[in-house]
């Protein structure tokens, strides 16, 4: 079994401040040998996914604002607060050092560091983020190794080679699945997806007895196998702008019944840059993802926010990793093990208000 590795308040700050060069491999490699304990009176750990998240001194909006938080900071939980002052979808705080922070662009990360597979089962391997953020490298024959995408606790890879990274440490070669180029990130920072993990759930339940049902209203996805209720839990749909902007169509989550058509298990969602910058609209690795409407709707799994119950994406339903990995091996068509994509025609959906 892994052994959990924490940091301590010293590994945070060098970790927030890593530069850009291919000494930051290093560095982040080091950063999660060193094992050190969380403060006893702590409860866990939060990355700040938003450019920036103010801290109040009440678990209050309309409370002073003592500081902020900004994109990609560790910061220690000391408590979880259900406020009264809300908001009513999502009334969850933490307690910090400074103050209150809401939850809604707080993700929870662990450390888990990983035995290096220096061969691959498989041609391509699935493989999943455990420790809060890793550095990815591309390598250039004659500049070597410059950094690219920050890698995000739970989202998900395609591992296609095993190699070695500018610190000469063991690293992963993963195969973006929009972009044709192979980056190269820390072996241990990566937990290989064995076959039997992702097997479907209910194979003996034909298709055409599984439902999906989400509310807008509610903002909740059913599952229903012969129309008994088998899953539930709340997550975010499309915002609520319904009409197309200069990035593409509508935000919303579209009316109606449908079925599940096609099913990835990584997506690199975004703009299809190759940039470093961590603000750019690039979200390599969004896991588990199910797609059931022609404009590229899908159930997907989230690591950037933890906000449901309220309506936060582009028109996709947000779900929380795990789940959004129950729907994918629930629902049809069938996904056998390290398949990139899957197309035929799934289990229903239907999208309600």
């Amino acid at each position: 079994m892994d052994t959990q590795k924490r940091l301590s308040r010293r590994d945070f700050l060098k970790l927030a401040g890593l530069t850009t060069t291919g000494a930051a491999f290093s560095r982040i490699t080091k950063l999660w040998e060193n094992n050190p304990l969380l403060p006893p009176q702590s409860v866990k750990i939060v990355r700040v996914t938003a450019r920036q998240l103010p801290v109040y001194k009440e678990p209050d909006f309309e409370s002073e604002m003592v500081t902020y938080c900004h994109r990609d900071e560790l910061v220690y939980v000391y408590k979880e607060v259900v406020s009264p002052y809300g908001p009513v979808h999502n009334p969850r705080w933490y307690q910090l050092d400074s103050g209150y922070a809401h939850t809604a662009y707080l993700q929870v990360v662990e450390t888990h560091t990983q035995e290096v597979a220096y061969h691959l089962p498989n041609e391509r391997q699935l493989a999943e983020v455990t420790v809060p953020i890793t550095l990815s490298f591309l390598f250039h024959k004659y500049d070597g190794f410059s950094p690219l995408y920050r890698l995000y606790y739970q989202s998900m890879h395609w591992v296609s080679e095993v190699g070695y990274g500018p610190n000469g440490q063991p690293a992963y070669g993963i195969r973006d699945d929009l972009l044709p180029i192979t980056y190269f990130v820390p072996a241990h920072h990566m937990r290989l997806i064995p076959d039997e993990e992702i097997t479907p759930l209910s194979p003996e339940v034909p298709p055409e007895r599984k439902k999906l049902l989400v509310n807008r209203t509610r903002q909740t996805t059913t599952a229903f196998e012969d129309g008994q209720e088998v899953f539930h839990t709340d997550v975010s749909t499309g915002e609520p702008y319904d009409k197309p902007g200069a990035t593409g169509p509508s935000t919303i989550t579209p009316l109606g019944n449908y079925y599940i058509s096609l099913k990835m298990p990584v997506r690199h969602m975004g703009d299809g840059q190759v940039t470093a910058d961590i603000f750019a609209y690039e979200l390599p690795g969004v896991p588990w993802v199910s797609y059931f409407y022609k404009t590229g709707v899908a159930f997907h799994g989230c690591y950037w926010h933890d906000n449901y119950g309220q309506e936060m994406s582009h028109g996709c339903v947000n779900m929380r990793p795990d789940e959004a990995k129950w729907v994918f091996r629930w629902a049809a068509p069938e996904s056998p093990p390290n398949d990139r994509v899957v197309q035929g025609y799934g289990t229903q959906v239907e999208v309600v208000v």
